[in-house]
C-alpha cells in the first residue's frame, strides 16, 4: 500500500476534469448527479451532459443547470442513439480535459473523490485509471454526510491487473468510480457497440494494456440501485450476466494478440466462467428454480466455455444434484454444508477486493 502525498501537486495549477454524464429518462436524478461534481474541491472540473432523446423532463433540467453553473454544458439528441454511442461522444468526440470521468445521471461521486484518484496520476504518470470503493444505495437519505479519511493506495502493473481478472473471471469495477487519464482514454478509443452490457470490462482491460492501474482506499462515487436501472431491467440474470462477461474477455483477447501467455489466460478465464455457471446451476437446483435460473443453458455455457467442464468439481456436484431432484434438494437442504463454504469463500474473497481492489 502506497500512502497519498499531499504536497505532491502544486495547487497553483489545478488539473482539468471532464465528467460525462450521459442522461435517458432520468431528470429526478440529474441535479443530484451534477451537483456531486460541482462539489469536487481541487479540481478545474467540466460537466458535460448529454440527453439521449429522454422523453421525461431531462431537456428542462439539463438547460437549467447549464445556465446555473457556466461549467455545466448540455447537448441534446433529438433521436436516440443508444448508450454506447453516447457514451462515446461525450468520451472522445466532446471530453479534452487532462482526465476524464463516465457518470451515469442516476450516480454519484462521493466527496474529494476527483482529487483523491487525480493526485496519484499526477505524481505517476505511468498510472492511466484509479478507481475505488462504490458504496450502493438506493434513496440520498442513506449516504454518509462526509468522506472517509483513508488515503492510502495500492497500484498494480497493467499487465499483473489483467491476468489477476482473467485469473477471476469477473469485473471488480462498478463503473462511477473511475478516473481515467484523458490521453490515455483518447489512445484506447471508445467502447464497443457490440459489447452492450459488458463494454466497461473490456474498457478496463484496455487500459489496463497500456497503462498502470491504482486502487484508492476510499468510496469515490455512489451507485444508486433502483428498478429502472439498466441492470435490473436488461442483464439481471446470472446466465445473460456470464455470457456478456464471456463476449468481453474474448474480444479483449482476439483484438491483443501479443498478450504474455495469452492462450493460457483465454483457457482460464473460460474455466473460471465455466465453474462458475456450474455452481450457479447448482444453486438452482438448492433452491428449486431451475426454470427461472435458465440452469440447462448455464450447464451448455459452462460445456461450450470450456472443453474438460466435465471434470470440474462444480459438474460433480451437479450431477449429484441432478439424481436427487430440485425439490428434494431444496425440502432437505442436502447440500448446504458445500454451499456455505462456497458462500464463505466468495464473501473472503469480497473483502479482499475492498479492502485492495482486485
Amino acid at each position: 500500500m502506497v500512502e497519498i502525498d499531499r504536497a505532491a501537486r502544486s495547487s497553483a495549477v489545478q488539473p482539468t476534469v471532464d465528467v460525462v454524464i450521459p442522461c435517458y429518462n432520468y431528470a429526478h436524478f440529474l441535479t443530484s448527479c451534477v451537483q456531486s461534481v460541482l462539489a469536487q474541491p481541487g479540481v478545474k472540473v467540466r460537466v458535460l451532459v448529454i440527453d439521449d432523446a429522454s422523453p421525461d423532463d431531462t431537456a428542462v433540467v439539463g438547460q437549467l443547470l447549464a445556465s446555473r453553473h457556466k461549467t455545466v454544458e448540455f447537448r441534446r439528441h433529438y433521436v436516440n442513439k443508444g448508450h454506447i454511442a453516447t457514451y462515446n461522444e461525450g468520451l472522445l468526440d466532446w471530453s479534452t480535459a487532462d482526465y476524464v470521468v463516465l457518470l451515469s445521471a442516476d450516480d454519484m461521486l462521493a466527496p474529494g473523490a476527483l482529487e483523491r484518484a487525480i493526485r496519484i496520476m499526477e505524481a505517476d504518470k505511468s498510472v492511466g485509471m484509479v478507481y475505488g470503493r462504490t458504496l450502493h444505495f438506493q434513496h440520498q437519505h442513506e449516504l454518509p454526510k462526509s468522506a472517509e479519511t483513508a488515503n492510502g493506495f495500492d497500484q498494480f502493473h497493467g499487465n499483473t491487473w489483467i491476468e489477476k481478472r482473467l485469473h477471476a473471471g469477473y469485473n471488480v469495477i462498478t463503473s462511477p468510480e473511475v478516473v481515467v487519464r484523458g490521453s490515455i482514454q483518447r489512445a484506447v478509443g471508445g467502447y464497443r457497440p457490440e459489447l452492450p452490457h459488458s463494454g466497461d470490462l473490456e474498457m478496463w482491460l484496455r487500459i489496463a494494456a497500456i497503462s498502470n492501474i491504482a486502487y484508492v482506499h476510499n468510496v469515490q462515487a455512489y451507485y444508486r440501485v433502483h428498478s429502472s436501472s439498466m441492470q435490473r431491467t436488461k442483464y439481471q440474470s446470472s446466465f445473460v450476466d456470464l455470457v456478456h462477461r464471456k463476449a468481453a474477455f474474448d474480444l479483449f483477447i482476439e483484438h491483443h494478440p501479443s498478450l504474455a501467455n495469452g492462450t493460457n489466460l483465454h483457457r482460464t478465464v473460460n474455466r473460471a466462467l465455466a465453474r462458475e455457471a456450474l455452481w450457479d446451476a447448482c444453486r438452482a437446483y438448492d433452491h428449486n428454480r431451475t426454470e427461472s435460473a435458465r440452469t440447462a443453458e448455464l450447464v451448455q455455457f459452462a460445456v461450450n466455455s470450456c472443453p474438460d467442464a466435465q471434470l470440474l468439481p462444480e459438474y460433480s456436484a451437479l450431477k449429484r444434484r441432478q439424481r436427487l431432484g430440485a425439490s428434494l434438494c431444496n425440502r432437505t437442504q442436502i447440500f448446504i454444508v458445500p454451499a456455505s463454504i462456497r458462500w464463505l469463500s466468495r464473501r473472503l474473497k469480497k473483502q479482499r477486493m475492498l479492502q485492495h481492489g482486485l
